[in-house]
């Protein structure tokens, strides 16, 4: 499959983030790829996945696309979200058709520079690059840096970008009116609702993953609203 027809696989569909992290209750790459089963037999039109051991395991159960990361702690650096080209090399490795990876203008580990990754990578793999970004500013560099998709995935979690209760719906509007490359919606999207206004906004794919694949983060939103709810019937 040639990178426009893949691109075009997701035009208006959902993308289903299956990820859980060490600690968490559902970790393990087993349970992400019965995470993965699921969501394809729901009609997902690709996975977002991460570590290269849960994306290799995610290969061989689901016929989908999948868009790979790598959540990576370097200590002189905020950026995680696959920061170093070796990296975007483990992940495409473990069979990604797209590497995800923080645009975001921060300092990247070891000094590497995003723009000497893009080239490496584009010089070295077909893969697609993703570029998880929190700004307006940054989907811009991230576009004429060369990659082929922009996310809002990072709206609201750097401390320099507003930090909403919901999707950030303006940043996916203004990006989707000033590059020409494909706009996904990622990020606090809670409801079908949701998913489907920022389809119309603009945005040409949706990618919902705690609302779907977390169950202890869907409960502790019913918790926090139960309690609030007692709370202010109290008062």
């Amino acid at each position: 499959m040639n990178q426009q027809d893949l691109i075009q696989r997701f035009a208006g569909k959902l993308i289903v983030s299956c990820q859980a992290l060490s600690g968490e209750a559902l970790h393990g790459s087993d349970v992400m790829a019965k995470m993965a089963v699921a969501a394809a037999r729901g009609g997902a039109a690709g996975i977002r996945a991460n570590s290269p051991v849960d994306i290799a395991a995610i290969r061989e159960q689901v016929d989908l696309p999948i868009i790979g990361l790598w959540k990576c702690d370097y200590p002189d650096s905020e950026v995680y979200i696959t920061p170093k080209y070796n990296d975007v090399e483990a992940v495409v490795k473990a069979g990604a058709d797209i590497v995800a990876m923080d645009a975001t203008l921060r300092e990247r580990p070891d000094g590497e520079k995003l723009e000497d990754i893009v080239r490496k990578v584009k010089a070295n793999y077909s893969c697609l690059l993703m570029a998880d970004i929190s700004t307006l500013e940054e989907g811009l560099e991230a576009y004429r840096l060369g990659f082929d998709i922009i996310s809002t995935t990072l709206s609201g979690y750097t401390d320099y970008s507003p930090a909403i209760a919901g999707p950030d719906m303006e940043l996916v509007q203004e990006l989707s009116k000033q590059v020409p490359i494909p706009v996904f919606a990622e990020g606090r999207i809670y409801t079908p609702e949701q998913a489907a206004a920022l389809l119309q906004m603009g945005a040409y794919a949706v990618v919902v993953g705690g609302a779907i694949t977390r169950p202890q983060s869907i409960t502790e939103r019913f918790v926090d609203t139960i309690n609030e709810s007692r709370r202010s019937a109290s008062e």
